[in-house]
C-alpha cells in the first residue's frame, strides 16, 4: 500500500520501503545505538500496521472556497489536505472532514498560524480501541464560540458514535498544541481504554501510548523485564496516568507512580480506584526531583522503570537512580538517541545491560519504542536506602 500523500506530508518517513524492511532499518538503527550495551533482540512488528492511531490531530485551512482538513507539513508548516490517512484511526478520519464542513457552514474562519488570526485551531480526536468511545476535542482561541450548541448537535447527529465533546481554549502560537482550559460540552469529557485487561480513564491532555496493539506487547515485555515475584517496592516514574505501575501491580508488593501532569494524576486515581489496586501510592511530582528527595530518605527500592519523554531522564533523575541503587532498572524509550545516552551513564555508574527489545509502535515512521533490562552488577557497590513516602509532601489524595 501505498500513500498518496507520501511526497506531500512528510509524516511517514519511510513510506519508501516495504513492513519488513521497514523493521529491518529500525533494527539496524538500534544495532548501532545500542549494540555496545547489550545483544538486541529482533524488533517486533505488526501484523497489519494501518490504521494503528488511537489518537488523530487536524489542522484546517480555507482553500478554493472550502475548507479543508489535513497535517502540518513537516517541512514548510502548510496544511496539506489529507483525506485518507493510511495510519490514522478510519472513524476518527470520517469525524475530522465532518467538522471541516460544519466549520465552513457555520461560517467559523480557521486558525492561521503565521498571522495569529482566526478562531478554530484544530481538533483531537481519541478513540478507545478495547471500548469504542470516542473523544473530540474542539481547539479555539479564546472568546465566543458562537452556535457553539448546534454545532455539538449537528455533530452528533452525523457520528451518534461520539461520547464526548470537549472544547478545549489556546492562545499560544504553537501548532497543534493544548491549551490548560477545558471545558466540557457533551458527556463526561474523558472516555476510558481497555489495556491488559484493566479499565483507564483518558482526559483531553492526558498522555496516553497511540498504539494500543503495541502497547500490549510493550508493556508485556516491560513487565517480563522486572521480574516481579510480589516482594518488590517499584517506582513507576514519568507514569502518565499510571498505566505501567497498574499492569505490574499484581506483581509488586507496592507500587509509587510519579507524575507531573495534575490531569494525568487524576486519571491515574480514578484508574487504580476503578481497577481495585490498593498497593499503589500516587504522586503529582516532577520525576527527577521526587527521585533527589527519595534518595535522601530511607526505604528500599527493588525496581525502578521509567518510561520518558523524548529528551530522556535528566541528570537528575539517573544520579538519583545510581544513589537509589534498586536491583533493576527497566527503562522505556520512545528515542533510541537519548536512550543510548542516560544508558552510557547508568553503565558506568553500575549497571549492566541485560535485554533489549524494540518494537515497532509506529510504522512507516522513523520512530522506534524500546524497552530494556539494567541490574545492578554488584551488591556490594550499593548503599541500601529507605524512604518514609508518607513524608513526601506531594502524594496525591
Amino acid at each position: 500500500m501505498k500513500c498518496p500523500y507520501r511526497k506531500k506530508c512528510g509524516g511517514c518517513q519511510l513510506q519508501n520501503l516495504e513492513y519488513n524492511e521497514q523493521l529491518s532499518f529500525k533494527q539496524v538503527k538500534l544495532i548501532k545505538l545500542l549494540g555496545r550495551f547489550c545483544h538486541i533482540d529482533e524488533i517486533i512488528g505488526m501484523e497489519d500496521p494501518h490504521h494503528y492511531r488511537n489518537k488523530l490531530q487536524a489542522a484546517y485551512t480555507s482553500r478554493g472556497g472550502k475548507i479543508v482538513s489535513g497535517l502540518y507539513q513537516s517541512s514548510s508548516g502548510k496544511i496539506v489536505e489529507i483525506s485518507d490517512c493510511m495510519i490514522e484511526d478510519e472513524i476518527s478520519a470520517k469525524i475530522s472532514s465532518t467538522i471541516a464542513k460544519l466549520i465552513y457552514s457555520f461560517k467559523i474562519k480557521p486558525y492561521d498560524p503565521e498571522r495569529g488570526v482566526g478562531f478554530f485551531r484544530h481538533v483531537l480526536v481519541r478513540r478507545g480501541f478495547g471500548t469504542g468511545e470516542i473523544m473530540v476535542v474542539l481547539v479555539t482561541k479564546s472568546g465566543e464560540f458562537r452556535s457553539c450548541r448546534s454545532f455539538v448537535n449537528a455533530l452528533l447527529e452525523k457520528h451518534p458514535e461520539i461520547t464526548t465533546v470537549v472544547r478545549n481554549i489556546n492562545d499560544g502560537r504553537i501548532r497543534l498544541s493544548l491549551g490548560k482550559q477545558n471545558e466540557t460540552l457533551y458527556g463526561d469529557g474523558y472516555i476510558e481504554d481497555i489495556l491488559m485487561g484493566l479499565r483507564f480513564r483518558i482526559s483531553p491532555c492526558a498522555f496516553y501510548q497511540v498504539n494500543p496493539v503495541q502497547t500490549e506487547v510493550l508493556y508485556g515485555k516491560a513487565k517480563e523485564f522486572a521480574g516481579l515475584t510480589g516482594n518488590e517496592t517499584v517506582i513507576d516514574a514519568y507514569a502518565g496516568t499510571g498505566t505501567i505501575g497498574m499492569i505490574m501491580a499484581d506483581g509488586a508488593k507496592k507500587i509509587i507512580s510519579v507524575e507531573s501532569n495534575s490531569d494525568a494524576v487524576k486519571d491515574a486515581r480514578v484508574n487504580a480506584k476503578n481497577n481495585g489496586i490498593k498497593n499503589i501510592d500516587i504522586y503529582c511530582a516532577d520525576a527527577g526531583k521526587f527521585m533527589v528527595e527519595l534518595s535522601h530518605n530511607h526505604e528500599s527500592i527493588d525496581v525502578v522503570i521509567t518510561d520518558p519523554p523524548r529528551a530522556g531522564c535528566s541528570r537528575d533523575f539517573l544520579h538519583s537512580v545510581v544513589t537509589l541503587s534498586p536491583k533493576k532498572v527497566v527503562y522505556v524509550s520512545c528515542n533510541p538517541e537519548t536512550l543510548a545516552r542516560d544508558l552510557s551513564y547508568l553503565v558506568k555508574n553500575g549497571y549492566k545491560v541485560t535485554a533489549v527489545q524494540g518494537v515497532d509502535m509506529f510504522p512507516y515512521t522513523e520512530h522506534v519504542e524500546t524497552v530494556v533490562c539494567l541490574s545492578r552488577e554488584k551488591a556490594d557497590d550499593y548503599v541500601r536506602i529507605s524512604v518514609h513516602t508518607k513524608d513526601l509532601q506531594t502524594k496525591a489524595n
